[in-house]
């Protein structure tokens, strides 16, 4: 199970795997990654991006299929993510768990995801 919030917004999704999609501030591009949840934390398994942004180049491994840059992220799992917006993309976060998506609020500060019944500092 996977526990979001954010200011008064709260949400928990009684899934282990979920996707993130965004959009890249400066260059628009889309960027999208799978996470899983597990007794470590949450850690991204997948990824993909439709061309670089600034700062954010594929790895060298990246292979381009299908439009995009595919490649597997090499981050250990994390106790907590969290998310901000710049505002200046003109839509946040969503993310997608069990066939539903949620678009993530833009205006009540980052977004802390977590395990839930996680410790998070």
């Amino acid at each position: 199970m996977i526990c979001l919030s954010a200011g008064a917004f709260a949400l928990a999704l009684a899934t282990s795997d979920f996707t993130l999609e965004w959009r890249h501030s400066v260059t628009r591009t889309l960027w999208w990654e799978r996470w899983q949840a597990g007794a470590q934390g949450i850690a991204p398994v997948a990824a993909r991006l439709t061309g670089p942004g600034a700062g954010m180049e594929p790895p060298p491994d990246a292979v381009w299929r299908d439009g995009a840059w595919h490649f597997t992220p090499r981050v250990a799992p994390q106790p907590q993510v969290v998310l901000a917006t710049s505002g200046a993309t003109g839509g946040g976060w969503t993310l997608c768990a069990q066939g539903a998506c949620h678009p993530l609020p833009e205006d009540q500060g980052p977004i802390l995801i977590a395990a839930c019944g996680t410790t998070v500092p």
